[in-house]
């Protein structure tokens, strides 16, 4: 079985989703990363993408916590730069960093306009990290097979060892362009968020703040419930229309009845415009479920480019096909029509593959991370949800990784390492400069920093937000509530520089 069988899904985090009830049978959802080409800058503040930075690598260690003589291996670090408008290292001109996801740091890199927004008014260097074992720094020689071969290889792919990348990058690339004394502000999106939280948090030293967009540090051990992820996108179409949630909450039973009579996959494989190579109720279901969770994610107000071609508030947009769909009665129309706004807003698929596992954006060892340490519960279903009631089952996940890797998850880690019950009197005691923004229309939001903590560490909440949306390029059509919220972002970025500068004119 393909590891992008199993029921999680991909993208920036994975999803643990099951159906569970009386009525409905015991089918594993298991959403697949979309399938699309090499994605496309939403929008380039310069003309082309080798204008937009420069690659580099760097000389890094493979483990930074061992002495042991495997330890002193070493990879390829990938890194993207742009110095436009850099005002030199004579100036202490500030650096901002992006703490790499779980993917191609490229794709992030050309949908962070922001850090290129904002280069131009704070005279900043960029620089985009990549990830370890994701992209480029691939360790073990840059050959996957064997990098990605056990658990023995995979045991240095971790938030911890990731951070100690950053750390050690950072300090060589100042040294190496004499900005030693040049602020660095981190950056991040989604678990790159939490990533630049945590980074924060833990090399304070480094650097004097951090954004974090869209970072559910909180989405742990029992602090947030696994009920929320999915009630967020349940109201997300909700309020929208009621109709359009009273038609995909009752879908799936109407898709396993559907199945069940004489000719009934086929009468599905033409509903939905399957190709004909392969479907299944699970695999059908699951492709659809994936609509609905990344369409809620991505719910942004101007079109976007973030994982597949979307229009402005995609959300509406499937509601709409839904409501307006002419056979009253056919709900395989209706949900087609939903459908067709995530995966063919261009109008030219000709049929869908169900058997797609391709990873464009180089998400897979996510699975790795969400069997050891990223333990996020997020897969209960209420009686009111969108989709089918059902609980988070942490065995069901213990199981699979045991199966996959031969290991024991570890759910209470994170925490452990950076915290996270009782996180105000937790940061307020040691914490400072980090900026938290979360939109509520974001299934993620649940487990975010959702109010202040101190004078410093900011939450900054957009009702109508979804994920991570304040890192998106700007566009002249954004609402005044986003342009009100990148601003203030700003302001704070530049109250934290300007503090670093009279500290140190005055050490």
């Amino acid at each position: 079985m393909k590891t992008m069988d199993f029921k999680f899904i991909f993208l920036l985090f994975s999803l643990s989703f099951s159906i569970s009830s009386s009525a409905i049978s015991h089918a594993n959802f298991m959403p697949r990363f979309p399938s699309s080409n090499i994605v496309r800058p939403e929008q380039l503040s310069l003309s082309t993408t080798n204008e937009l930075y420069r690659t580099k690598y760097f000389t890094q260690i493979l483990d930074h916590f061992n002495y042991n003589p495997p330890s002193y291996k070493t990879f390829q670090q990938r890194y993207l730069i742009n110095d436009t408008f850099w005002g030199g290292a004579g100036k202490n001109s500030p650096i901002f960093v992006y703490t790499g996801n779980e993917g191609d740091i490229e794709w992030f890199t050309q949908n962070t306009g922001f850090m290129f927004d904002t280069a131009p008014h704070f005279k900043a260097l960029l620089v985009f990290i990549e990830h370890r074992f994701y992209g480029k720094p691939i360790p073990f020689g840059g050959d996957k097979d064997i990098a990605y071969s056990n658990a023995t290889t995979l045991g240095y792919l971790s938030s911890t060892q990731a951070l100690a990348d950053y750390a050690t990058l950072i300090i060589d690339l100042k040294k190496n362009i004499s900005a030693t004394d040049s602020p660095v502000v981190v950056f991040g999106g989604s678990y790159g968020g939490m990533l630049a939280a945590w980074f924060r948090l833990k090399y304070p030293h480094v650097a004097i703040g951090a954004l974090a967009s869209s970072a559910p540090i909180l989405n742990f051990e029992n602090i947030t419930s696994p009920y929320s992820f999915n009630s967020i996108i349940t109201q997300d179409f909700r309020s929208k229309s009621e109709n359009c949630y009273k038609v995909i909450k009752g879908s799936w039973q109407h898709i396993e009845d559907t199945a069940n009579k004489p000719g009934g996959l086929e009468v599905l494989r033409k509903s939905f415009k399957i190709c004909k190579n392969y479907i299944s109720v699970s695999s059908l279901e699951s492709w659809l479920h994936t609509a609905y969770v990344y369409t809620a994610m991505t719910d942004y107000p101007t079109p976007s480019n973030f994982l597949n071609p979307l229009p402005a508030y995609p959300v509406k947009q499937m509601c709409k096909a839904i409501d307006d769909e002419v056979g009253a009665n056919d709900t395989l129309a209706k949900l087609y029509g939903a459908a067709n706004i995530y995966y063919n807003s261009s109008g030219s698929a000709t049929c869908f593959d169900l058997e797609d596992d391709s990873d464009p954006h180089g998400l897979g060892e996510w699975t790795w991370q969400a069997c050891t340490e990223m333990i996020m519960p997020t897969s209960g279903n209420n009686k009111e949800s969108i989709f089918p009631a059902s609980e988070w089952d942490y065995n069901g996940r213990a199981s699979f990784c045991k199966n996959l890797f031969d290991i024991e998850p570890r759910p209470n880690w994170i925490t452990t390492e950076f915290g996270g019950h009782d996180i105000e009197r937790l940061l307020k005691r040691f914490a400072s400069n980090i900026i938290f923004f979360n939109g509520l229309r974001d299934p993620w939001s649940g487990g975010g920093v959702l109010k202040n903590i101190s004078n410093t560490i900011i939450s900054i909440v957009a009702e109508e937000g979804a994920h991570h949306v304040d890192l998106r390029f700007s566009s002249r059509e954004d609402p005044k509530w986003l342009q009100d919220v990148r601003r203030r972002e700003m302001e704070i970025i530049g109250k934290w520089i300007s503090q670093y500068y009279h500290d140190l004119a005055h050490s």
